[in-house]
């Protein structure tokens, strides 16, 4: 992780120009995930948010969010505090249903980094307890509000591509030595870890598949188990979709790609980020023109469109744009997937 300052949260983070009606007060309940930096930058800089601490018991983090001279409080207080109407659990993976659950037992508004659980058991105790506390729970699905990626799947629900027969995505990374160990704590590996953000927009839009297969193999020359690449196929009445995943491709980022092939034509996103999508067609449908194009989209920026989204359900106390129900799903999917 890199070295933290007061300018590392909020560099690269946009001005948000409309003033909110009123200031959400926010906790974080953990802050030692990958995304927690990049989320604790993209709150600070929203005017919707007011941030009144965050909750780390590692010396290490702790004291790394204390030089950057953020508030620091007890997780007794980020819980008890009657002011505090949202937490946003940036634990590891291992804490995230505990937190998540103990959050939405105090009353919170809840957004829960991805995976919510490691298990199913635990996934719906977290979600029912959502349901029964009448509480928001977004999950930390980092590519929800991208643009070109709602835009494909638009395309797709609105049969502008035609009938949708092979989805193809592709995730992978590269880690080191060092962090094999923490990536290796799950039966899933690469695919529990990181493949999760390509079932999101998959199972979103196809729903639950007929039948799952997944192969997970440990390919790195190392002296672990680790599943460092991995290759998941669900199976659909009339399409299939196929996920790879792996943590052994150096320069990874511009080959990370979602691809929609329908019987009009294809919508292929590549990179993710920065998004570059390009749309194929036989005919002309919707907005799109017949023939190969490239799609204008904004520059697209982690987390924003989470939390914006967020903050506009509890102050307007309407629902979030994705279902509790299409969660359990999701999360039924990946551990599937996963072999977990």
């Amino acid at each position: 992780m890199p070295s933290f300052t007061r300018r590392t949260f909020l560099a690269a983070v946009p001005a948000f120009a409309q003033p909110p009606a009123r200031k959400i007060s926010i906790a974080f309940l953990g802050a030692a995930h990958s995304h927690a930096e990049g989320k604790i930058a993209v709150v600070r800089a929203n005017p919707a948010f007011s941030l009144v601490g965050i909750v780390e018991d590692d010396p290490k983090f702790r004291a790394r969010y204390e030089t950057a001279g953020l508030p620091m409080i007890t997780r007794d207080r980020a819980l008890s505090d009657p002011s505090i109407e949202v937490i946003a659990v940036e634990s590891e993976v291992k804490r995230h249903a505990k937190d998540g659950f103990a959050a939405l037992n105090a009353g919170k508004h809840v957004h829960l980094e991805k995976p919510p659980a490691d298990n199913m058991a635990e996934t719906r105790v977290v979600i029912d307890t959502a349901r029964r506390k009448q509480r928001l729970l977004q999950l930390g699905y980092m590519w929800r509000h991208h643009e070109g990626m709602n835009r494909m799947l638009d395309a797709a629900r609105q049969g502008w591509l035609g009938d949708i027969y092979l989805i193809k995505g592709m995730m992978n990374t590269l880690i080191t030595a060092e962090q094999r160990p923490e990536w290796n704590l799950f039966p899933g590996g690469q695919m529990f870890e990181q493949g999760c953000h390509l079932f999101d927009p998959i199972v979103r839009l196809l729903g639950r598949p007929a039948k799952i297969s997944s192969v997970l193999k440990t390919s790195g020359n190392f002296q672990d188990t680790l599943k460092d690449n991995t290759v998941a196929v669900l199976e659909y009445p009339r399409a299939i979709a196929m996920i790879t995943t792996a943590v052994l491709q150096p320069g990874a980022g511009p080959y990370r790609c979602l691809e929609i092939y329908g019987t009009n034509g294809t919508a292929v996103l590549r990179p993710i980020e920065q998004p570059v999508l390009e749309i194929d067609l036989a005919k002309p449908a919707g907005p799109y023109k017949a023939g190969r194009q490239r799609i204008d989209l904004a520059p697209f920026q982690r987390y924003v469109g989470d939390f914006s989204e967020l903050a506009r359900c509890v102050v307007e106390r309407r629902p979030l744009s994705v279902t509790l129900d299409q969660e359990l799903v999701l999360q039924q999917v990946l551990l599937e997937a996963s072999h977990m």
